[in-house]
């Protein structure tokens, strides 16, 4: 059973940083692209990162935020730097496989205070 484990998160100050984790395990599939998605109060879900063939980032949290994996671990990282209150939502794991297709993470939370 596919299983994706988020971690970190949390309140920060804005202009702060956060950094998350997210572990896959419980298959041998081909990972295609693992990636984060946010979803704040009230609004759909949106992209906020993937990697994959290529790595692609939302236009506003280009050059604030970087998402990098490690392949042999099945994680994947978001570091989150001058973060803003706009920032603030829950943030979503999110990883394709090849053959089962894609699975999500149970969200985490990250709050940015003015």
């Amino acid at each position: 059973q596919v299983q994706l484990v988020e971690s970190g998160g949390g309140l920060v100050q804005a202009g702060g940083s956060l950094s998350l984790s997210c572990a896959a395990s419980g298959t041998f599939f081909t990972i295609r692209t693992m990636g984060w998605y946010r979803q704040a109060p009230g609004k759909q879900r949106e992209l906020v990162a993937t990697s994959g063939a290529t790595t692609t980032y939302a236009d506003s949290v280009k050059g604030r935020f970087t998402i990098s994996r490690d392949n042999a671990k099945k994680t994947v990282y978001l570091q989150m730097n001058s973060l803003k209150p706009e920032d603030t939502a829950v943030y979503y794991c999110n990883v394709v496989f090849a053959i089962v297709g894609q699975y999500w993470g149970q969200g985490t939370q990250v709050t940015v205070s003015s």
